[in-house]
């Protein structure tokens, strides 16, 4: 059974293009041992080991999950942002999405400000108050609000750090994943060919430039996270 979900897995890797790395001229050395060839300057990601990492971070998650820890996802790339919103709220987790604000871990009291400012225009926009305000003061707090929907939606039910951040392209996100070693936060990074797998607690090597690729990742991962808490909650009737 194992064998038939093995040569599964790998089939649908394949299919996402989870394997296409980045230009040769453009990759980290301490990848290398993540890569299986270069074909027509273009390194190729050796499948098997990603096969054998994300089995390893979906068991990490699992766990965690079974310990009613909490998820962060990060992924503000337009390929990975609606994968990341999704299969982060399939999996009852945080997300960033859009843009990281520097500090967003690391000064958690000004974040925590944030939210509460957040959920006290939601709650206000839901009572009317903005219609019965000034049309100049109305506009402001409905621009305000959206940019904080913007980029606080996916993290407006986080109430503490979390306890596991999942990151997709390692490279962009460098000031989460900075904040994250400050904290000593585990990460799950998607690492390309141009990542330092170094950096991530456990790293999966896939092509984090594809859509197909992410979901084919992501999906995975939130459905080890749902299993977790699932177990978790059964246990506890």
């Amino acid at each position: 059974m194992k064998t038939v979900e093995w040569d599964k897995d790998l089939y649908e890797m394949m299919k996402a293009g989870v394997h296409f790395g980045h230009p040769a001229r453009r990759w980290n050395p301490k990848m290398s041992p993540y890569i299986y060839e270069q074909r027509k300057g273009i390194h190729i990601i050796d499948l098997v080991q990603t096969t054998r990492l994300l089995s390893e971070a979906c068991n990490f998650v699992h766990q965690a999950a079974n310990q009613r820890k909490q998820f962060l996802w990060v992924g503000t790339k337009q390929q990975a942002a609606d994968v990341v919103a999704a299969e982060a709220r399939r999996a009852r987790s945080h997300y960033v999405n859009h843009k990281w604000l520097g500090g967003t871990l690391t000064n958690w009291s000004t974040l925590e400000t944030r939210l509460r400012r957040l959920k006290e225009l939601e709650s206000h926009e839901q009572q009317g108050v903005f219609e019965m305000l000034p049309k100049k003061e109305a506009s402001f707090r409905k621009k305000q609000l959206a940019k904080l929907r913007k980029y606080l939606g996916g993290m407006r039910y986080m109430r503490r750090l979390p306890d596991v951040v999942i990151i997709v392209d390692q490279k962009r996100e460098w000031t989460a994943l900075q904040e994250c070693l400050k904290l000593g936060i585990p990460t799950i990074c998607l690492v390309d060919t141009n990542c330092d797998p170094d950096l991530a607690h456990i790293p999966v090597p896939a092509n984090d430039d594809a859509r197909a690729s992410i979901r084919c990742v992501a999906s995975r991962l939130s459905s080890a996270i749902r299993e977790g808490y699932a177990m978790s909650s059964s246990v506890a009737r």
